[in-house]
């Protein structure tokens, strides 16, 4: 489920192609799960006219870049991260008025020595969701947050953010949980993460070049040296 470089080009199935081992794709779905349930609070913290401090923001988009290809294999890393995100929901989740019926995600808590965290990571991972089609349009979501969330890390180090797209990444991840969207729903909100990844490169763009300047035509050694 990880990336295109998986054996076979079919599915993680084979250990080996890539030096990721099960327990750490297992706790990079456990990231992206409590990622979500602490953007169902985060949502809902705005409808209710609370904002969102910057930090958790950028916990949000440092989270799935963490489960990016390649970006991250350290096991013990990644458990932090869960572990630093559930206690940040749990904090958020005591300023909501309104705490009812938020995704189980948004309950989750604990910390690794009262649940087994690798068998939880099983029970949430990409086939909890049984319909196909629901399953596959809820990873290209994911997917496509991911990328934009890289877009957003590499700018916030730039000291560019912007409120709206950090919203909306939000939200969309609390959406790939509610079971009451059907196939058309998905596939706008689909659509619209596309929307949102040209706004993210227009914001890294803008990041690099306010930065570094306007890229130029210019002679390097490509040598040995």
């Amino acid at each position: 489920f990880q990336c295109q470089e998986t054996a076979k080009g079919k599915g993680c199935t084979k250990a080996g192609v890539c030096g990721k081992s099960p327990e750490v794709a297992g706790m990079q779905d456990l990231l992206i799960y409590v990622t979500k349930g602490l953007s169902c609070v985060t949502t809902r913290l705005r409808k209710e006219g609370k904002s969102i401090d910057k930090d958790i923001n950028h916990l949000i988009t440092n989270n799935l870049f963490v489960t990016i290809t390649n970006a991250n294999f350290d096991k013990e890393s990644i458990v932090g991260y869960i572990e630093k995100t559930i206690n940040i929901k749990e904090e958020m989740i005591s300023k909501l008025d309104n705490k009812d019926k938020l995704h189980k995600a948004a309950y989750l808590s604990g910390d690794r020595s009262m649940f087994d965290l690798f068998a939880k990571s099983d029970a949430v991972g990409v086939c909890s969701t049984q319909d196909e089609d629901v399953r596959s349009l809820r990873e290209m979501i994911t997917y496509g947050l991911k990328g934009l969330a890289a877009y957003i890390k590499h700018s916030n180090a730039l000291m560019k953010d912007n409120e709206e797209i950090d919203e909306f990444i939000q939200s969309a991840l609390s959406k790939t949980l509610d079971d009451s969207l059907d196939i058309e729903e998905l596939l706008k909100l689909t659509l619209e993460t596309g929307e949102y990844g040209v706004k993210g490169m227009a914001l890294l763009d803008s990041a690099n070049c306010g930065t570094y300047g306007n890229p130029e035509i210019t002679e390097v050694n490509i040598g040995v040296g």
